[in-house]
């Protein structure tokens, strides 16, 4: 089912240098539209949700939900993808160890209530930065190595509040023809990996195929974002 990609596996040395050399295709400038499209989803309802961002890098997303009011804690590899996340929305911020993470930081802006945690993500835990009321897991699930999902989609549940609302965001394409990352992400994995403890209802499915995957040699490129609640919520 997965291809080639079954066993790619990128250290997370190569992310930093993915910041470090500015070769970051996959950030975007602007908020996510499948966030904008379904952020009333995602609240259901409540005023203020205290957010969770996996692999956030710099995402714009975080200042745009913290502008609205909500309080947002992210986890990065890079300190420089959380540096500048920082100095490019013209934000103040301290730094702290973390001292239960070895070499874990945590870089915050109390009038935002943005905590941004540099660390391994399976170093991250509730004991850590505690449970969430949303996920928004864009490029997430889809860059860490495929054999790390059961392990990455346990945590995801370990993180979450008993009203959690998790968007995720994937990418179905043919695996055989582009290695990743990002990585492909079938939809019945993602039932396989969080049904047993969550619904998992799809929320939309557009046709994702631009001219950067064409010259990957993929003639279709769909993306698709899942919400995933707690069952009994």
């Amino acid at each position: 089912m997965l291809g080639q990609q079954l066993d790619r596996a990128m250290a997370l040395e190569e992310w930093e240098e993915y910041w470090h050399k500015d070769k970051i295709g996959f950030h975007q400038p602007t908020v996510h539209k499948m966030l904008e499209n379904h952020l009333d989803k995602v609240l259901s309802g409540r005023a203020v949700v205290r957010f969770f961002f996996p692999l956030c890098g710099k995402a714009v997303d975080m200042k745009w939900l913290a502008d609205l009011g909500h309080s947002v804690v992210g986890v990065e590899i890079s300190e420089k993808a959380i540096q500048q996340f920082f100095e490019e929305n013209n934000m103040m911020y301290s730094e702290e160890l973390v001292p239960v993470i070895p070499g874990g930081k945590v870089f915050k802006n109390s009038e935002k209530n943005i905590s941004l945690y540099r660390c391994d993500l399976f170093d991250f835990s509730s004991s850590v930065g505690g449970h969430f009321g949303a996920i928004w897991d864009r490029g997430s699930l889809v860059a860490i190595n495929p054999k790390d999902r059961e392990k990455y989609a346990a945590l995801m549940v370990s993180l979450m509040d008993r009203d959690c609302r998790y968007l995720l965001d994937t990418f179905l394409y043919n695996p055989d023809v582009y290695s990743g990352p990002p990585f492909f992400v079938p939809d019945e994995q993602i039932h396989s990996l969080f049904g047993s403890s969550c619904n998992v209802e799809m929320l939309q499915s557009v046709d994702a195929l631009t001219e950067r995957w064409q010259a990957c040699g993929l003639d279709s490129f769909t993306e698709n974002v899942h919400l995933i609640t707690p069952k009994g919520s």
